[in-house]
């Protein structure tokens, strides 16, 4: 049977879909997180080097990995919206955008945090700091430009190209370890040689990524289905929706 890729690209089966996932997801999120949080802060052994102010870990890592794997998102929904022209594409954007910058400010402060013990302040023109700063810049960039046009189709193209542009920044931030001399320790996960941490931490910092991964998808299914009543409005399929009808009553 073929798969119908295409189908729930329409703003009405979606709105149906993301009903139905937003709270699995959100309880999802919550027992993951309260899992990672207990290995993490719990029963994960303090580190030899930074004692236990290396636990900040099991929040900074994780919400550094989200706020570049979202603005990714923004910039593959981008791109299909000004492919295809399809109307869900922008929404999806606008709906990622407000979680993304969230991601992008816990890095900066967690690590804020983290940097003050180590480094013995709070922030210095690292280049892995100052491209997440970059970030965290790109994402208000965003929604302020596509707050400010009236015309919806028009600021959703005009935040298709900040956000496929910007998605070069996202590499940077990965690789400014390897590619400048900079004070950032460099990555403790990699894909391409083995952990370099407990097995027990690993599993924490897993654990809370799996968690803002879960709590990012229900937000964004959650915010999604209220930027497509508001645009879908004037169809009937809307107007016949119980809370839409019974708002009117």
């Amino acid at each position: 049977m073929a798969i119908r890729w295409f189908y729930y690209a329409a703003p009405q089966t979606f709105y149906a879909l993301a009903a139905r996932l937003w709270p699995w997801l959100a309880a999802l999120a919550a027992a993951l997180g309260i899992a990672g949080l207990w290995i993490g802060f719990a029963l994960a052994p303090s580190d030899a080097q930074q004692g236990e102010g290396y636990r900040i870990i099991f929040v900074h890592v994780p919400v550094s990995w989200m706020s570049m794997v979202i603005y990714l998102a923004m910039a593959f929904w981008s791109v299909l919206g000004l492919t295809f022209n399809t109307r869900l594409s922008g929404m999806m954007t606008r709906a990622l955008a407000p979680t993304g910058a969230m991601f992008a400010f816990l890095s900066l402060w967690t690590g804020a945090l983290w940097g003050k013990p180590m480094w013995g302040t709070w922030w210095v023109w690292d280049a892995r700091l100052t491209s997440e700063l970059i970030l965290f810049f790109l994402y208000l960039g965003y929604m302020a430009l596509t707050s400010a046009i009236d015309d919806v189709r028009r600021a959703d193209r005009a935040g298709a190209l900040i956000a496929i542009v910007g998605a070069i920044n996202v590499p940077i931030i990965y690789f400014s370890v390897k590619w400048w001399n900079t004070l950032h320790q460099g990555a403790s996960v990699s894909l391409t040689r083995s952990p370099s941490m407990a097995q027990l931490m690993l599993w924490g910092m897993l654990l809370m990524a799996l968690s803002f991964w879960a709590y990012t998808l229900a937000i964004v299914c959650y915010r999604v289905r209220s930027l497509i009543v508001e645009r879908e409005r004037h169809t009937e399929w809307v107007q016949a929706l119980p809370e839409v009808s019974g708002a009117k009553a």
